[in-house]
């Protein structure tokens, strides 16, 4: 399976700062991009750290959960697809769970971890 290709999409909405599980992000930024496909909208997401890429996720609007996503590679390029919504942690500024999130942990296919922000 590969990428969605952008450029069949429509620029939908975009956030800095965006929230992941309800809590916002410092350097998150998330576009997503929707095309209509049949009598359904297919949906991508695409999210950056601090410019770089990270991730995109897509499917349809329709559905609460991605169908595939994939994650970038630090050295370039991307890591294969992988099936369902990514595997993101938040990485907070201590131990408690109220400290505030400073990256993020995203699992690429093969069960690799990419990190972004403080780890």
């Amino acid at each position: 399976m590969t990428l969605p290709d952008l450029a069949a999409y429509r620029f939908h909405r975009s956030a800095d700062d965006a929230a992941f599980e309800g809590c916002e992000v410092p350097g998150l930024r998330a576009e997503f991009y929707r095309r209509p496909d049949g009598d359904r909208i297919a949906s991508v997401g695409r999210y950056s750290y601090d410019g770089a890429e990270l991730l995109m996720a897509w499917g349809y609007v329709d559905e609460e959960h991605c169908r595939q996503n994939a994650v970038a590679d630090p050295a370039g390029g991307w890591h294969p697809v992988s099936q369902g919504c990514p595997d993101v942690r938040l990485v907070r500024a201590g131990d408690d769970p109220d400290a505030p999130v400073v990256g993020l942990r995203v699992r690429a296919a093969g069960g690799g971890w990419i990190a972004v922000g403080r780890d």
